[in-house]
């Protein structure tokens, strides 16, 4: 018998199996097991996933020009000479007409990309996503990454998987009153698609636990924590263990990740260094107009890089011309937006801010290094930490709630595991110390999940309490 656990991340996603001895982790990718949750459809709706969705979603939009065109929404037909009543060979005239939209139809783009749909899983009024004129359902968006999963665990352990565990949030990300119910029956409905015909769903910070009691091999009894801080949220548990058994005693979640600190980090660092709050000189009319450039029809295409693409068209592109064309520091400024905009750079700029972030972990100052916007910027830990105040302190009421929903002092947890790449930041790192002194310890921050799920999987382990 093997057990099969599922991690559907909202930026990676792993799978491990476990035979009751052996726990491994299934390379997804060519160069690890870690593969990027994402998915790309051409016009031909052919479908590709992981790290070459990705990298052929940026390299088809790079210096390309987009030019969007109006749809035709409805048609008019107008009378434009009236019948003789009194010929009966008279007939009426009229002129048909069609009613274009706004200009939001990009006809040249290559394909689509989708990354972060299990944000949208819980979302009620979110149920169809159009793709190039075709609706598509969220699930049939997500069943390609599960299908890649089952297809490549399937080629190596020479077998057919028909059960699996999959492990979710303790809280999806929405407002919904019942999203936690619909998220799931979306998900396991795309997992039935991909060929997993038997779905257990799991808390992903009790799978953790139990991939680390399985690596220490805890045959005491003690309390563990749980703090699964990853891409799009931030999970807790608390579980009491006595050797082999373990009670969950509570869980809980935020819709914090580590993709809301880098889109912190892109707006502090970088959006001054692209023009914001810069002022804006043109002539209209004969007429001198001076006023703050608008920014903040950037902002959103900017922070989420799988659109910035769109910015490059005449609309948009032309405002950053004209202040190009001011000359000194400002036009340097938005020649660097200009050149992100038109080279499809954005991604990249995403990528040199999770490495940043990353060695702050480990150091008290790095830069942020961007050479093809010929950046260079100082990055403290300091800086960090004062960018995640609010995000730190609904950390630790997070904690406090958490523990007590279990009835405990914070002196009565025995174990915090921190795991999750966000877990890995100095700030949360101190949270977790000075709550819980000599008590912390790291434990496989990208694939714990996944290992834990299998260990539930292969013992047929059941989570009641999602709502």
């Amino acid at each position: 018998m093997i057990g099969v656990g599922v991690d559907f991340g909202t930026s990676n996603s792993a799978v491990a199996w476990f035979d009751g001895q052996r726990l491994r982790l299934v390379s997804l990718e060519q160069n690890g097991t870690i593969m990027p949750t994402a998915t790309h459809l051409d016009r031909d709706l052919v479908t590709t996933t992981g790290e070459e969705a990705v990298e052929q979603y940026i390299e088809e939009n790079r210096d390309r020009t987009v030019e969007l065109t109006a749809e035709v929404i409805a048609k008019t037909s107008m009378v434009v000479s009236e019948s003789n009543p009194l010929d009966p060979h008279s007939e009426s005239e009229s002129v048909d007409r069609e009613v274009y939209g706004q200009a939001t139809n990009d006809r040249g783009l290559p394909g689509r990309l989708f990354r972060g749909i299990k944000r949208l899983l819980g979302n009620s009024d979110i149920r169809r996503l159009i793709v190039f004129d075709h609706p598509f359902r969220l699930v049939a968006l997500i069943t390609p990454v599960l299908l890649r999963m089952r297809t490549t665990v399937e080629s190596i352990i020479d077998s057919s998987v028909a059960r699996i565990h999959v492990g979710h949030p303790v809280k999806f990300e929405g407002h919904d009153k019942f999203r936690n119910k619909l998220a799931l029956s979306r998900l396991g409905e795309a997992c039935n698609h991909a060929g997993f015909k038997q779905v257990v769903f799991y808390p992903e910070p009790v799978a953790a636990t139990l991939s680390f009691l399985h690596d220490e091999k805890h045959d005491t009894e003690g309390t563990v924590l749980t703090v699964d801080f990853g891409g799009g949220t931030l999970d807790l548990s608390v579980v009491r263990y006595s050797g082999t058994e373990f009670e969950v005693l509570a869980t809980d979640g935020l819709s914090l990740g580590g993709d809301h600190i880098d889109q912190l980090i892109f707006t502090e660092l970088l959006f001054p260094l692209l023009g914001k709050g810069e002022m804006w000189s043109r002539v209209v009319d004969g007429s001198l107009i001076t006023n703050e450039f608008p920014f903040d029809e950037f902002e959103p295409y900017l922070l989420n890089w799988a659109v910035t693409y769109t910015l490059n068209q005449n609309r948009y592109r032309s405002k950053v011309v004209d202040c190009v064309r001011q000359g000194g520091e400002l036009a340097l400024k938005f020649q660097r937006l200009d050149d992100l905009i038109t080279h499809n750079y954005s991604y990249i700029v995403f990528q040199a801010i999770k490495a940043a972030k990353a060695e702050l972990s480990s150091v008290e100052e790095t830069v942020l290094d961007i050479a093809e916007l010929d950046l260079t910027i100082p990055f403290k830990r300091e800086r960090l930490e004062s960018m995640m105040v609010e995000m730190l302190a609904q950390i630790r009421s997070a904690l406090d709630d958490l523990l007590v929903q279990a009835g405990l002092a914070y002196s009565e947890v025995d174990v915090v595991i921190r795991t999750g790449g966000s877990s890995q930041i100095v700030a949360v790192k101190k949270i977790l110390e000075g709550f819980f002194p000599g008590k912390v310890t790291e434990h496989d921050p990208f694939t714990s999940v996944a290992a834990g799920l299998a260990i539930a999987s292969y013992h047929d382990y059941q989570f009641v309490g999602v709502e």
